[in-house]
Parts: C-alpha cells; sequence; structure tokens
C-alpha cells in the first residue's frame, strides 16, 4: 500500500507507551514523525538513544520519529494529529494545542477514557477546545492494542471511527500496512465508550485473578461486563454491534486477559489486600479504569440505569469494601432473565 503523498507528516502527542509504539508502527508510512514529550529530559534521551527508556524500554525509534517537547514545533506542517495523551490530561494539551491547528488538519484521539469533571468523551472534549472549524475533522482509534506488541510488529487491528466516511478512509489508508490493520466505523460514541467503560471491567477481572477465582469466573464477568457497556453505550446513541466489535468486545477481551493491561493489573493488586493509594503511588503509567469507572456510574444515574459490576468494582476502589464480599454480592443479586 503505497503512502498518500499528501500525508507525509504526523504529529503524535503523548510520549508515553501507547504514542510510542504508535509513533514506531506508523514510521514507514510517513516521511516525518513528531512526537511530543511532556519530559523535555525524556524527548532529549529519545533523540540520542532512539529509545523511550521511560515508557517503551527496548523498542527502537526509527530515526524520521523526531521527540520534542515544543507542541508548535511537534504540531508544525502535520497532516494528521493523533491525540495520545491520558484522558485527564487531554482538555489542558487540546487547548494549548488549538492555537497551532490549521484548519486541514485531520485530529485523532487515541485516548481511551472519559473526562471525569464533565462526563464527556474525549472526541466531545476536542471539539469543545477547538470549535467549530474541526467539528468534523475529529476521528477517534481504538481497538485490542497493547503498545509493546504494536512495537514489536505483532500484527493488530484497530476501529478508526467519525461521522465523516472521507475522514476515517483517508486515516485508514495512511495508517494501514503490514502488521497494523483499520477498519471504518460511523459510530465514534460506540468506540469511544467501549475504549473507557472496558477499563473498568478489566478491573474487575483483575480482582477475580487476585482472588484465585477460574476460567468460569472469568467468562460471567466478561460476557456480562460487555452487556452492561452495550446497555449504556447504546443509551448515549451508540450501535450495539459496534460494542460486539474491536473496540468493545476485542479491547474487553485483551484488557481482560492480557498480562500487559495496566487495569487488570491493578485489580490484581486490589484483590491482594494494596489499598488504591499505595498501587498508585507506586506507578508511573495511568489507569484509565479508576477515574472512568466514577464517570461510568454517574452517566448511568444521569439514564436511570444499574451497573452491577462497575458499581462493585467502584466500592473496592473507593469505599473500602473487600473483594471477596463485592464478588459475593453479584452472585446473591435478584435473580434476572438474561
Amino acid at each position: 500500500m503505497e503512502r498518500a503523498p499528501e500525508l507525509k507528516r504526523l504529529a503524535i502527542v503523548g510520549a508515553g507507551a501507547w504514542g510510542t509504539a504508535l509513533a514506531i508502527v506508523l514510521a514507514p508510512r510517513f516521511q516525518r514523525i513528531r512526537l511530543w514529550s511532556y519530559e523535555s529530559d525524556l524527548a532529549a534521551r529519545i533523540r540520542a538513544r532512539r529509545e523511550n527508556d521511560l515508557y517503551l524500554p527496548g523498542a527502537r525509534i526509527p530515526h524520521n520519529v523526531e521527540a520534542t517537547a515544543n507542541l508548535a514545533e511537534a504540531l508544525e506542517d502535520a497532516a494528521i494529529v493523533v491525540g495520545a495523551m491520558p484522558s485527564h490530561a487531554a482538555r489542558d494539551l487540546w487547548s494549548r494545542m488549538s492555537a497551532h491547528l490549521e484548519p486541514s488538519m485531520a485530529l485523532v484521539s487515541a485516548s481511551k477514557g472519559l473526562e471525569r469533571e464533565t462526563l464527556l468523551r474525549i472526541s466531545q472534549v476536542i471539539e469543545e477546545v477547538t470549535g467549530e472549524t474541526f467539528r468534523t475533522r475529529v476521528a477517534v482509534l481504538s481497538g485490542p492494542s497493547f503498545a509493546p506488541e504494536v512495537a514489536r510488529g505483532d500484527p493488530a487491528a484497530l476501529a478508526i471511527a467519525s461521522a465523516d466516511e472521507q475522514l476515517t478512509a483517508t486515516i485508514q489508508t495512511a495508517f494501514s500496512g503490514p502488521t497494523l490493520r483499520l477498519y471504518r466505523n460511523a459510530d465514534p460514541v460506540g468506540v469511544e465508550l467501549g475504549a473507557a467503560l472496558k477499563n473498568v471491567i478489566a478491573i474487575g477481572a483483575g480482582i477475580c485473578y487476585g482472588l484465585g477465582l477460574g476460567g468460569n469466573t472469568l467468562a460471567a464477568l466478561v460476557t456480562r461486563g460487555l452487556a452492561e457497556i452495550t446497555r449504556l453505550a447504546v443509551a448515549l446513541g451508540a450501535r450495539a454491534s459496534t460494542l460486539a466489535g474491536l473496540a468493545g468486545l476485542g479491547d474487553l477481551v485483551l484488557t481482560c486477559t492480557g498480562a500487559l493491561s495496566r487495569n487488570r493489573s491493578l485489580g490484581i493488586e486490589l484483590a491482594r489486600g494494596r489499598s488504591l493509594e499505595e498501587i498508585l503511588a507506586a506507578r508511573r503509567t495511568v489507569a484509565e479504569g479508576v477515574n472512568t469507572c466514577r464517570a461510568a456510574l454517574a452517566l448511568a444515574d444521569r439514564c436511570g440505569m444499574e451497573l452491577p459490576i462497575c458499581r462493585q468494582v467502584h466500592a473496592v476502589l473507593f469505599e473500602g469494601k473487600p473483594p471477596r464480599e463485592a464478588v459475593r454480592e453479584l452472585m446473591d443479586r435478584s435473580l434476572k432473565e438474561e
């Protein structure tokens, strides 16, 4: 597949594991990629050593990936701008970026979370801070994708979603290559909610694993977790079919079962008796499911909907409920039809 001649320059804002992995896998597709890092010393080390030793150690970064801590420099002449920052940083960063964006640019959100204070999806945050000019220029990228596996070239498939079919087709062509395949999707609401809400269920999966519970329990949790995600997403305007796809079921299965899942590992540590504060204090990386759990329940309350698994995960995270008691309460709920 040939590189589109008009899309030679890519900007990725966020040099965490995911942003760095995207820079590596997309490097053959673009003449130049600029990778923005919050930490100026990290940007300097990436330039010198061709490695992100902080968030993705051991993965070689190609020479056409230029690391910088200057936002204006990162965005200069970019055809596509990818936001790969944690969701809690999205509003501030996109606000700072807005002064440097050109109307011709395509904007892609690769953040997997919800804004805690407003309950907005990140694409909605982008549209708020960038204004009317970019209302039809925002797409969302999500799917089952652990950064180290993407960086080393393991085949992966993601969904690219926007209400603008031409925009998704353009990004699909620009990003797809030998190890990364994108599928177009016209339901950004479903893609973003699937990406965010699966992290909450993954914390529950980690709790089950940490308690020593087996495959039966995990299968039940994933299945009923998908039902919760789908109910809430559809109530908020998503298509049920999206949640059965890459950004829904695909990402949910990976995050609930994969050893590289940050949210799953957090659940494991909770089940083994560590407090949330202790776990978070020892981590450099973000487990999006912690903040998303609060947002999910607030959205469910707004819709008049019950989310039993999310409710119990919240109780373990923030109310001091013992993990084993949370599992028992889920099993003791009134009996229902599937």
